[in-house]
Parts: C-alpha cells; sequence; structure tokens
C-alpha cells in the first residue's frame, strides 16, 4: 500500500460508526493527481475535468480550486457543475447527442462553449444561439478514424464526431456560413497506459488540426486534444507516470500550432480518472461465507449496483476486483479461492473470482481500492431498488462531508392529461385490506 492511498484506521473509523457500504474519497490524493498530471503538459495548458468520472460535488469542487475547468455532458452534470462552483462561460458542454431544450437551458445558464458532433447538431446550436441572441463557442468534434491502444476506442466507426473526411471536404463551408465555429475537438482513445502511445495519438491529432485550420483559411482559437490518460480501477496501484510528456508535447505544440505560447489556440485535455481514480476505495463488509459445490464464496453488502455495473466503460462483468482485507486474521489461516460476491438475486453479481486468500469471517471489513473513478455513478444503482453507499469525503484525515445520494421518483404527469378511467383509479383512497 502506497503513502497515500487511503489510510486503513480511517476506513475502519468510518465503517464503526456510519456503516457500510461506503465510498472513500481523499482530497489530497486528488491533488496529487492533479499536480501530477499539470506537471506532466506543458505550462500554460487548459485542463477540463470531466465529471463522468466522479460527480461528487466535493471532488468536482476542489478540482475546480486546483485550477481545472469542468467538463459535462448532461444538464445534472451542469447543476452540480454551477453549484460546486465552476464558471459557466468556461464549462464545455459536450456529448453526442444534445435535445434543443437541453441546449436552451445550458446556454440560459451561461454555458457558452459546445463539443459539436455533426453538422446537423451546429445548425441547431447556431439556430438556439440566434433566438437566445446570445454568441456561442462551438468545437468541432473530428472523428479520426484512428486511435491507438488504451481501454476504449473513441474514432473510427462510431457515433462519435464528424468523419475527418467529410470535413477536409466542407471545412470552409462550414467557416463562411457559421458565426459559431472556434476549434477543434479530438478524444480518439481512452485508458493509454504509456506515453510513446499517447504521443503518437496526440501528434496524429495535431496534424490533422494544423491541416484543417489551414484548410478552412482562419485560425482556430481552440483546440482540446482530448484525454487518455490512464488508471488503475479496483486494483492496488500507484499513478501512472507520464512525467515525460512535457518536453515531447511541447516540441509537438511548437511544431503543428506556432502561436500556441501565445493562446493562439488555446491548446486543451480533458481527463477524469487519472485526476480522481486513485482518490476513492470502497469499503464493504462481508455478510456471509458459505461453501457449494466445493467452492467458497463471501457475500458482500456491495455488488455490481455500488461497482463496476457499466460493461459499456469496456469493464465487462464480472470484474475482478482486488479486495484488501481490513480486518486482523491470524498468518496460521487457511487460504482457499475465494469467489466475492454481492447480495443481489442475479449470478452476474460477482465482484472478484477465485481469489487466493484466507477465508474471510462473517463481519470482516474489505476495501477495494482505486475506485474514485467510474465507481458509484457508474454502476446500476437502480437495480433492486437498494439503498446506495454513503459517500465519505476526508482530507488530511478529517472528515469533510457523508452523504448519501437517493433515486426518487417524482409524477410529471397531471392527472387532466391521464384517460378518466385512470385518472379515477390514481385518485381513488386505496382500502389497505383489499388484495
Amino acid at each position: 500500500m502506497t503513502a497515500l492511498e487511503p489510510a486503513d484506521d480511517i476506513a475502519r473509523d468510518l465503517a464503526a460508526a456510519y456503516g457500510t457500504p461506503l465510498y472513500l474519497y481523499r482530497l489530497d490524493e486528488i491533488r496529487r493527481a492533479h499536480d501530477a498530471l499539470r506537471a506532466a503538459l506543458p505550462a500554460g495548458i487548459k485542463l477540463y475535468y470531466s465529471l463522468k468520472a466522479n460527480p461528487h460535488p466535493a471532488v468536482v469542487g476542489e478540482l475546480l480550486r486546483c485550477g481545472a475547468t469542468a467538463e459535462v455532458s448532461s444538464l445534472g452534470e451542469l447543476d452540480t457543475a454551477l453549484t460546486a462552483g465552476a464558471d459557466a462561460t468556461q464549462i464545455l458542454y459536450t456529448g453526442p447527442g444534445k435535445a434543443e431544450a437541453e441546449v436552451a437551458r445550458a446556454m440560459r445558464s451561461n454555458v457558452r462553449t459546445f463539443s459539436v458532433e455533426s453538422y446537423g447538431q451546429l445548425r441547431m446550436l447556431t439556430a438556439q444561439a440566434r433566438k437566445e441572441a446570445i454568441a456561442v463557442r462551438c468545437l468541432l468534434r473530428v472523428n479520426t478514424g484512428a486511435a491507438d491502444g488504451g481501454g476504449l476506442r473513441m474514432n473510427g466507426a462510431s457515433q462519435f464526431g464528424i468523419d475527418l473526411e467529410e470535413l477536409r471536404s466542407g471545412v470552409r463551408g462550414v467557416i463562411d456560413n457559421s458565426v459559431s465555429l472556434d476549434g477543434l475537438h479530438f478524444f480518439p482513445a481512452s485508458s493509454v497506459t504509456d506515453s510513446p502511445t499517447l504521443l503518437r495519438s496526440v501528434e496524429r491529432s495535431l496534424a490533422v488540426a494544423a491541416e484543417l485550420q489551414d484548410r478552412a483559411g482562419t485560425p482556430f482559437t481552440e483546440i482540446d486534444l482530448g484525454g487518455g490518460f490512464a488508471a488503475p480501477f479496483a486494483t492496488a496501484g500507484d499513478l501512472i507516470d507520464y512525467s515525460g510528456l512535457r518536453e515531447q508535447l511541447t516540441v509537438l505544440l511548437d511544431g503543428y500550432l506556432p502561436g500556441w505560447r501565445q493562446g493562439t489556440p488555446t491548446v486543451s485535455f480533458e481527463s477524469g480518472r487519472y485526476l480522481v481514480g486513485a482518490a476513492g476505495s470502497l469499503i464493504c463488509r462481508v455478510l456471509d461465507v458459505k461453501q457449494v459445490g466445493g467452492r467458497h464464496y463471501a457475500v458482500l453488502d456491495a455488488g455490481i449496483n455500488h461497482l463496476g455495473g457499466l460493461s459499456g466503460l469496456g469493464r465487462l462483468l464480472p470484474l475482478q476486483a482486488q479486495l484488501l482485507s481490513l480486518s486482523d486474521h491470524d498468518s496460521a489461516d487457511r487460504e482457499e479461492s475465494i469467489t466475492f460476491v454481492g447480495p443481489l438475486c442475479t449470478p452476474m453479481d460477482t465482484l472478484s473470482r477465485n481469489v487466493r486468500m484466507p477465508v474471510p469471517r462473517i463481519g470482516d471489513l474489505l476495501r477495494v481500492p482505486n475506485v474514485g473513478a467510474y465507481g458509484l455513478s457508474a454502476s446500476l444503482v437502480g437495480f433492486l431498488s437498494r439503498a446506495l453507499p454513503l459517500e465519505a469525503v476526508v482530507d488530511g484525515g478529517e472528515l469533510e462531508s457523508l452523504t448519501r445520494t437517493e433515486l426518487i421518483r417524482s409524477s410529471e404527469v397531471a392527472g387532466d392529461y391521464l384517460p378518466s378511467d385512470r385518472r379515477a383509479r390514481s385518485i381513488a383512497p386505496q382500502n389497505d385490506s383489499a388484495q
């Protein structure tokens, strides 16, 4: 365990006082990751925090205080960013699908920069801006058709961005017909674990940016090069060392975008998992231990409704999460092959299979490390209607906040819009004794 991982005694104390399951986020670890990434990037780079990684208000607020800017993909994320103190005029609003009402609400909240994923979306955004009588900045998201390494491909045949060949044949026309186009947005891959691969991806994007700027015949004001910065997930490990990037990125930027040092254009990167992944742990408790068919099972109070339920992130179920014991065991305790499962009534609720370790006892505490990104908010939180875990935020060993998110059902349809027979049933008094 590294020195800056969540202290086990803090986790034990919180579990004893408030129960489990419980997510624990460390603000000091967020600052450490932010400083490490800043040090790996050239000075003057704009850094967006992608709220999709972890929208907890305290997490967002800490990164805003560090100097990051918010990147959001929904009105819910926008509300969180604004509540956490983000300057709406600096927020980047992204996503392949944006409804007119959504865009109008964002604009009225003073969002002024949008990533544009199609010409149709550009026309809609431009029309909406004119309707609102405001000026907005649009970054065309470019799908270059290629990606290097990483966990997820965001290029090629996908719903993301505008095909490069289409842009090559029509970018000047787009510039001439829209007062709102301001730059380009790239995001070729995510979770790139080595600097050489990441540099190749960045250079490919820079070459395309320089080409399209030349074709457009007018300078862009921002080039967003996306992310790709990886982090360990649900297993022990420290921040990936990207310290070798800075010098080589500077050389690439000087070559392809000579005016970037003077802000022509502004160059930006995005990150989610690198900034917050190492800051979070999931603390859970063993509810039951049993042997079935010759196999040992430990049933936990946390499952895929709390961790790893989003297979779309490339973390296909079942996970192979690392569970670190926070309970004392005799060194002579026998080791067995244990499968750790959650409390849900589905065979998919498995966090880790065939882990060789001492057989846990009912009541034992376990910790899953490095789940500050794509943890709770990326899980099946509505499945089986179970309560969500507590989320504790600590800084330097001090508890800053303790909250729990609740799913609330609200009525969206007035009675007058229901058929008369259904309306009568919906307002009729209920007889509790009737079956």
